[in-house]
Formats: C-alpha cells, sequence, structure tokens
C-alpha cells in the first residue's frame, strides 16, 4: 500500500482491521480450547480439575 502511494490512513486502517481479525481469531481458538478441550477433559475425569484449573490461568493471560 505504501509503494502504490496510498494514504497512511488507509494503511493505519488495514492494519487496524487486521490487528481485530487477529484477536478474535484468537479469543475464538481460546473459548473453544476451554469448552472443549477442558470441559471434556473435566466431565470424563481425563484431568485433574486442578490441573485444568492451571490451564485455564494460563490461557486467561491471553484473552
Amino acid at each position: 500500500m505504501m509503494q502504490e502511494g496510498r494514504p497512511c490512513v488507509d494503511l493505519a486502517q488495514q492494519l487496524h482491521a487486521v490487528e481485530n481479525a487477529v484477536a478474535n481469531a484468537k479469543r475464538e481458538l481460546i473459548h473453544d480450547h476451554i469448552e472443549h478441550c477442558l470441559g471434556d477433559k473435566i466431565e470424563t475425569s481425563a484431568v485433574a480439575p486442578k490441573t485444568a484449573l492451571l490451564e485455564f490461568r494460563q490461557l486467561a493471560k491471553y484473552l
């Protein structure tokens, strides 16, 4: 875009859109992991609740 001589505002707008898309994808990935991976493991006793809570805490910092 810069090489094409487009205004800086256009570039900033595009970068903002990319940042939002990445943030939304990350949030969806984490929510899906919490719901399906951690939730299913707790329900089937494949992982101890304390271990799941630790993993949840590790994931939460990325939200």
